[in-house]
């Protein structure tokens, strides 16, 4: 089995940054893509920030130019660097692995336990 364990989040002013780590751990040969995700208690969680293996990296619209994801594979983790919070950035984000190869071949849907971020003066 592969833990995906979350740090970094807290309490931050508007305008403020915060940077957002998530380590997996486990029997890994590869991790595939790797995603964070927000969620807002009554609302679906959203996908904010894609890095796939080679480096590739997309974002949601409201985060572009603010927010900046990048993954170190000799560790298997991934970083989100957040910039110029906003009020509406609270939410608790997730990380997401959707594919893991092991030893024996592939797991799939592998999800962190969230880190509240708190944007608030």
């Amino acid at each position: 089995q592969v833990q995906l364990v979350e740090s970094g989040g807290g309490l931050v002013q508007p305008g403020g940054s915060l940077r957002l780590s998530c380590s997996a751990s486990g029997n890994i040969v590869e991790l595939s893509a790797m995603n964070w995700y927000r969620q807002v208690p009554g609302k679906q969680r959203e996908l904010v920030a894609t890095a796939s293996r080679d480096g590739r990296t997309t974002y949601t619209d409201g985060v572009k130019g603010r927010f900046f994801i990048s993954r170190d594979n000799a560790k298997n983790t991934v970083y989100l660097q957040m910039n110029s919070l906003q009020p509406e950035d609270t939410a608790v984000y997730y990380c997401h692995v959707p594919m893991v190869r092991d030893p024996t071949g592939y797991t799939f849907n592998y999800w962190g336990q969230g880190t509240q971020v708190t944007v608030s003066s």
